[in-house]
C-alpha cells in the first residue's frame, strides 16, 4: 500500500468549480448547489483504498452531525476505474448506500477536478470557508491503518468547529496520508 501525502494546496486559495455525477441521484453537482453554507468541505476518496476504509463510517457520521450545523460535504472519486474496478461508479453508488452517505458521492471521471484541487491521495481534505477560501487541507485525524491509533476526525472537527465558530483554524496543520490517486495512463498530473 503506498503512502501519499497530500499537497498542502495553499491556504486562501478559491474553492476551483465543478460539475460532477453524483453516481446514487444521477444529479449533477457543483459548489453553486450550496450558495448558503456556512463551509464546504471536498473529500477525495474512493471505495478500494485502506485508508478511506477505515474512517468511512466516521466520514458518514462527521457528515451527519455537520451537514445540519451549515456544512456543505460533498465527496469525489477520481480513480481510474478502468484499470481499478472496485472504484467504478456502480460500486461507488453500492458504497454509498451501505455507509449511509449523508452527503453527494462524486465520480470525476476525467480527473480535472482532481487535478484542480491538486488532490494527491485518498483520503484528501479541503475546508472552504463561506467565500469558498481554502481555510484547512490535511489529515481527517492522525489514524493509519496499523497505528492503532482511533478514528474520530479530532483534527477535521477542530477546524471545523472553528469556522463554523468564527474562530481562527490554525495554520500548522497536518498533511493527509493515503493512497495515491490511480490516474490514467498519460494523465498524472506535474504537481
Amino acid at each position: 500500500m503506498a503512502r501519499t501525502p497530500s499537497t498542502m494546496l495553499a491556504l486562501g486559495t478559491q474553492a476551483p468549480p465543478f460539475s460532477l455525477p453524483d453516481v446514487v441521484t444521477g444529479n449533477t453537482i457543483s459548489l453553486d448547489d450550496f450558495a448558503q453554507a456556512k463551509g464546504y468541505l471536498v473529500a477525495f476518496i474512493c471505495n478500494h483504498c485502506p485508508f478511506v476504509q477505515m474512517l468511512r463510517h466516521e466520514l458518514a457520521r462527521f457528515g451527519r452531525e455537520y451537514i445540519p450545523q451549515g456544512l456543505a460535504m460533498i465527496a469525489i472519486n477520481a480513480n481510474d476505474a478502468d484499470n481499478f474496478p472496485e472504484d467504478s461508479p456502480e460500486k461507488m453508488q453500492d458504497d454509498a448506500r451501505r455507509f449511509a452517505y449523508p452527503f453527494p458521492y462524486l465520480y470525476d471521471q476525467s480527473q480535472a477536478t482532481a487535478k484542480a484541487y491538486q488532490a494527491a491521495c485518498t483520503p484528501d481534505f479541503f475546508l472552504f470557508d463561506g467565500e469558498r477560501r481554502l481555510v484547512y487541507r490535511g489529515q481527517f485525524d492522525g489514524a493509519r491503518p496499523g497505528n492503532d491509533v482511533m478514528v474520530t476526525g479530532a483534527d477535521m472537527r477542530q477546524a471545523v468547529d472553528a469556522l463554523l465558530s468564527g474562530q481562527a483554524i490554525t495554520a500548522e496543520q497536518k498533511p493527509s496520508l493515503g493512497c495515491n490517486i490511480k490516474w490514467k495512463p498519460g494523465n498524472e498530473p506535474d504537481y
